[in-house]
């Protein structure tokens, strides 16, 4: 999954300031960079004054430098050693396409005569004032001004590369969309005209083709054998009859075939009830091992937890799951058991889950609903977040909180964790006033204010806040 980030880096100059203060700010944020595991790319300083952009003409000769690397850089770093030329920052990098990164250098209080004094506290909102003029979006950071060689930019850059991932990944992508919404379940409807003005193009496919194509796939296909091995090493198979591990097998094979061939960045899958009814399996295990491997699946065709599951893939780098708000954990108000039948990715599980038969089907019809991937969530930091297509608009929520790996009942069925959620019950009546779903996607970490940052200052969503 993980891709290394490269910056573009871009340095400031103003005529009666210190310039020469950006040749050492230069080599710093190159140490920052790399030191932190990043790639850069950084115009030649030989070509400006100080290497740095002050003029117009400066301005231009970085805009077109930076035109023809476009693709190779994920993100710009203006840095600011002194008070910045606005006229000169604008004209680089109004054309960017890519987030945009304000950096200010603190002054020291021992070094303020006029050949050390950098002013860049003041020279930040000079940039920042007229960015916001000509409508190009940007990213600040706490603290205001920061040293590029100090922990708390070593974390805006981690937090900076998450944006740009987000951002970056959500501008254009494909989600397959496998069946029909089930009637049952109007609370994953979405509106496909909507996404695609967010670049978020559905490719739907009827499930009579997934059937037919199973029908096509003989059991001693290499890919299908091929794919038994994985599964039986991916999770607890022993108890699984083998002509539902084979037909299991197969529909993996032909998930993957629609994800090649329709360049497919995440899918939603109808898991009920025809594949149980008619084919004697549900596809959880599945879903679970495509979102072990990085590739985002929600199930019950709820498209929008998968869109919501690939911003925090891309965030966090880890795999993502959909779950329920499922239950109460006791009295605990800021607790909730969160449960999938079993989706959930193994690496976000205390340890290899077993396939069993779906305890729902087999009630009324034994025999049915071989693939559910039972286990518990582990503890781990999270976020949870979700969205809605509403009248035009894609809203969507986020907030941080944690699995705490307390205990949950040995004979409850599927995949659960406890997620402690500080002030829960408030939340609740937000996400329910907003006409949220039953469902919250959960990634690892705490990516709140990535997220947001990454939504509404460059994709355009409408953000509803639930932790007020």
């Amino acid at each position: 999954m993980k891709k290394k980030v490269t910056f573009a880096l871009a340095f400031c100059n103003r005529g009666f300031m210190p310039g020469e203060l950006i040749y050492s700010a230069r080599e710093e944020m190159i140490q920052a960079v790399t030191s932190a595991g990043y790639d850069y790319i950084a115009m030649d300083a030989e070509l400006t004054r100080y290497g740095g952009i002050e003029t117009r003409d400066e301005g231009l000769l970085y805009a077109k430098w930076l035109k023809e690397r476009e693709g190779m850089y994920d993100g710009v770093i203006f840095s600011m050693p002194i008070f910045a030329d606005e006229n000169g920052a604008v004209t680089a990098l109004q054309d960017a396409g890519v987030p945009i990164l304000m950096q200010a250098y603190p002054d020291d209080l021992d070094k303020m005569d006029f050949q050390h004094r950098r002013d860049a506290y003041c020279g930040k909102f000079s940039v920042t004032d007229v960015f916001t003029q000509y409508q190009v979006p940007f990213t600040v950071m706490k603290p205001h001004v920061v040293h590029p060689l100090s922990p708390a930019f070593a974390q805006n850059l981690k937090d900076f590369a998450a944006i740009c991932r987000v951002v970056n990944g959500m501008k254009r992508f494909n989600v397959g969309c496998i069946g029909a919404r089930t009637t049952a379940f109007k609370t994953v409807r979405f509106d496909e005209v909507t996404l695609q003005k967010y670049g978020i193009t559905v490719e739907s496919f009827d499930l009579s083709e997934l059937v037919f194509k199973l029908k096509e796939k003989a059991d001693d296909d290499e890919a299908v054998l091929a794919k038994i091995r994985r599964l039986e090493q991916y999770t607890d198979f022993s108890g699984v009859p083998e002509q539902n591990k084979r037909t299991l097998a197969k529909i993996s094979v032909i998930l993957d075939e629609y994800i090649e061939e329709y360049h497919l960045d995440a899918l939603t899958l109808r898991c009920w009830n025809e594949l149980e009814t008619y084919l004697r399996v549900c596809p959880c295990v599945l879903l679970s091992e495509l979102n072990d491997r990085g590739i985002v699946a929600s199930c019950e065709i709820d498209l929008c937890s998968a869109v919501t599951m690939r911003a925090m893939s891309l965030a966090s780098e880890e795999p993502t799951a959909v779950l329920d708000w499922n239950n109460n954990y006791g009295d605990e108000e800021d607790k909730v058991i969160l449960f999938h039948c079993g989706p959930v990715a193994q690496t976000l599980m205390t340890g290899k889950g077993t396939v069993t038969e779906h305890k729902m089907f087999a009630k009324n019809d034994p025999g049915s609903g071989w693939g559910c991937n039972e286990g518990r969530i582990k503890a781990f930091p999270m976020t949870f977040s979700n969205c809605q297509t509403k009248d035009g608009k894609l809203i969507v929520y986020a907030s941080d909180a944690k699995f705490t790996g307390d205990d949950i009942p040995s004979d409850y069925f599927g995949c659960a964790g406890v997620a402690e959620i500080p002030d829960l019950q408030n939340k609740l009546i937000r996400l329910a006033r907003g006409g949220f779903k039953h469902h919250t996607a959960v990634g690892t970490g705490h990516m709140k204010e990535i997220l947001k940052e990454a939504f509404t200052t460059y994709l355009g969503y409408e953000w509803t806040d639930i932790d007020v």
